[in-house]
């Protein structure tokens, strides 16, 4: 597509995304005045004002940009952390048939364990500080990745793994040449999910018990009835979401910058 086309292509994608997040927000805000009961479901104006309360006042547990930052510590360790472990041994059990026949079933009682009663028992093992909130949101983002690697590396073309090995190459050498570029788009798809899952896990933890955080406010918003508070807490999440979401995209595309371009798949931008 030419440069001019894309540019007046992009326009009217976010022309029409703009129009409807203010058609939502619009049709909010009369129904909010004249239809349903804004205590309960509040009302884009009042959140907007619970926002510049919090950038420009604090919170009531003090600076917004605290909160957001512990949050964000406890997501990216967490993240970091979990796509490792997953990524690892989604690895090493999709290429090894024995370890992921014993494996099989821990891993699936593992992940059937509801995380709301993992993140009490991180509290009371781990206590109300930053450890608790990375616990969490490693067993999220550690499962996201792992399926999604062990897939990957289950998928590398057998044939071209037993070519490399008629040529010489090492177990190292299909590892690092072949199986982990092969896998790369399987877990390059999960970091995307993956992120949005460690910030789910912090906030639970947070909501669980916490002193400090987004989860916090929400807990406490909750607990006041303040809709626009848990409103506002979940826009501040989302924002910081999107720009993980869009970081990754970035380094996805550096990362796959040696494949040819799709020409029949369109992306989700």
């Amino acid at each position: 597509m030419p440069g001019a086309a894309r540019r007046r292509h992009a326009v009217r994608v976010w022309g029409t995304r703009a129009g409807l997040i203010a058609a939502w927000l619009l049709s909010w805000e009369l129904s909010a005045r004249y239809l349903i009961d804004p205590f309960y479901y509040s009302q884009p104006s009042a959140i907007w004002r619970r926002l510049v309360e919090w950038f420009t006042d604090g919170t009531a547990f003090g600076s917004i940009w605290l909160q957001i930052w512990v949050t964000l510590q406890e997501s990216v360790a967490g993240f970091v952390i979990g796509a490792v472990a997953g990524v690892v041994l989604g690895v090493l059990l999709g290429r090894s048939r024995f370890l992921a026949e014993v494996c099989a079933p821990f891993i699936k009682a593992a992940n059937a364990i509801p995380r709301i009663v993992l993140a009490s028992l991180f509290v009371i093992w781990f206590g109300l500080g930053l450890s608790s909130k990375v616990a969490t949101a490693v067993v999220l983002v550690f499962f996201a990745v792992f399926f999604n690697a062990f897939q990957g590396a289950r998928e590398v073309d057998r044939t071209l793994v037993d070519n490399a090995r008629i040529l010489g190459a090492s177990p190292r050498a299909v590892l690092l040449t072949i199986v982990l570029p092969s896998a790369t788009s399987w877990i390059l798809a999960s970091l995307h999910v993956a992120f949005g899952f460690a910030l789910i896990g912090a906030v639970v933890g947070e909501y669980t018990g916490a002193d400090k955080g987004l989860g916090l406010l929400i807990n406490n918003a909750q607990g006041t009835f303040d809709a626009a508070g848990i409103y506002a807490g979940m826009v501040v999440i989302t924002v910081i979401a999107l720009l993980a979401e869009w970081l990754l995209t970035r380094l996805e595309s550096r990362l796959l910058a040696w494949r040819p371009p799709s020409t029949n798949v369109e992306t989700i931008a």
